[in-house]
């Protein structure tokens, strides 16, 4: 499919579907329940079907209605996958049943798409290994699925780099299921924020856990049963950037409904680093007791700040907040002066390597951008300085979601022509109504099939 966009003003209302994180590990957590959970607002995504489905294989079964999905635990009956686990498109799924699966004794296999079959393996299966398991890779000199593992697991001190935390995670999950207590030591914990979401999980569900306050040491107790549950799934505020971003390059006012005040996401982030580069945003908290408030966001010449809504560049670190990446590229573009985006090495994991693809795809819209091993610096011109750079033209999503609604945004704040998105149905990946959500508050976003 391709997206085009071109400059408009928005204004209006919106809400932003559920939490993928949140949700896939809803997904995740019934599945080794006993009993029945039930899951509120989930995100219905391809990511998450491919949790879905994949859960299936080891025990589980689920129902789908509107709003509503209904796990049907495994419990005592969790059992070896019969059948090669496919996720999909999801790391999330990939990193998460690998290490569950690690723990039953037998071969497990698991395999994705394209994308997932380039996604980095071995820095999961060397701590498996140091949990006593056996692990293939089926591509000699390739650093991805597909991959086998064998258990059972068992528990110990696991040492390894924490640098995904999607990894940790699933270990941390697996840890809950073996006898005794497992260690993890974390050389350089990244992404800590999505650690702290499943901690608050693991504890909500009466699962011993604990993690030091530098995230370097944490300590899981087991085995454990978990409780059946029922939860609202917050909405997501990785997909939230995009049209605070979109609103804020544009002469818009706009207002997102039902925002997740709960500080459980860490790209909760983005409205203080936009706020920091100049942003005019409110949060308003609506429900203190449901966690939930609304945004409201005021870009270009409808800002009520001093300088009109004109952004300027800053340096931010972004190690655990990577997600964000994208989007924060495409407001460093409309700002003033140089934008550093530091410590994401980590973007060179996610479904594209991001730091080469935003560079890329950035400049061919006019963007000046300087790539380093982990950083992004961005030399932005203000929409209404002289000179302004930025261009119409034909860019590729490659798979990526987020990249793919990055560049469909930046396309709203030009002074003047038309950017054509390849690949734009990638966005259900995460937001499966991203375009058409969007065109409620005006975008006037165009799909057509190539």
């Amino acid at each position: 499919m391709i997206a085009i966009s071109s400059p408009k003003d928005l204004s209006g209302t919106l809400t932003i579907p559920g939490s993928k994180s949140h949700t896939i590990r809803a997904c995740v957590f019934g599945a080794l329940a006993t009993g029945t959970s039930y899951i509120h607002n989930p995100l219905t995504s391809a990511d998450c079907i491919a949790a879905l489905t994949a859960i299936k294989e080891i025990g589980a079964d689920y129902e789908m209605k509107d709003g509503l999905w209904i796990i049907h635990g495994a419990g005592t009956r969790l059992h070896l996958p019969e059948n090669v686990i496919d996720v999909g498109n999801s790391g999330s799924v990939l990193y998460f049943l690998t290490p569950i699966c690690a723990t039953m004794n037998g071969w497990s296999i698991v395999t994705g798409d394209e994308s997932i079959r380039h996604r980095p393996v071995t820095h999961l299966l060397d701590a498996l290994q140091q949990m006593g398991c056996e692990t293939i890779i089926s591509r000699p000199n390739v650093n991805a699925p597909p991959i086998m593992v064998k258990g059972p697991a068992k528990s110990g001190i696991v040492v390894t780099d924490g640098i995904l935390s999607q990894s940790i995670t699933g270990l941390l999950i697996a840890a809950s299921l073996l006898p005794g207590k497992t260690e993890f030591i974390l050389r350089n914990p990244k992404e800590t924020p999505f650690l702290t979401m499943t901690e608050l999980w693991m504890r909500d569900l009466g699962i011993p856990i604990n993690i030091s306050k530098d995230f370097k040491r944490i300590t899981v107790s087991g085995p454990m049963n978990y409780p059946a549950f029922e939860r609202i799934m917050p909405s997501d505020w990785e997909s939230a950037a995009f049209p605070i971003v979109a609103a804020l390059i544009t002469n818009s006012t706009i207002t997102i409904n039902k925002v997740d005040t709960s500080k459980s996401q860490g790209d909760a982030q983005i409205v203080e680093i936009l706020k920091e580069m100049g942003a005019d945003i409110e949060l308003i908290e609506d429900d203190p007791e449901r966690q939930t408030g609304h945004l409201i966001v005021r870009g270009g010449n409808k800002s009520r700040l001093p300088n009109k809504g004109v952004l300027h560049g800053i340096r931010v670190n972004c190690s655990n907040y990577p997600d964000a990446v994208p989007a924060l590229s495409v407001a460093a573009c409309f700002a003033e002066g140089e934008m550093v985006i530091e410590d994401i090495g980590v973007c060179r994991h996610k479904e594209t390597d991001r730091i080469v693809i935003m560079a890329k795809e950035l400049s061919e819209l006019g963007a000046k951008v300087t790539e380093t091993q982990d950083s992004l610096i961005i030399h932005g011109a203000n929409k209404a300085a002289p000179g302004f750079p930025l261009h119409g033209g034909t860019v590729h999503g490659y798979g990526d979601h987020r990249v793919a609604m990055a560049l469909s945004v930046l396309g709203l704040g030009l002074n003047k022509g038309t950017v054509k998105v390849h690949d734009a149905e990638c966005c259900d990946m995460s937001f499966p109504t991203f375009y058409t959500t969007m065109n409620e508050i005006g975008c006037e976003f165009k799909t057509r099939n190539k």
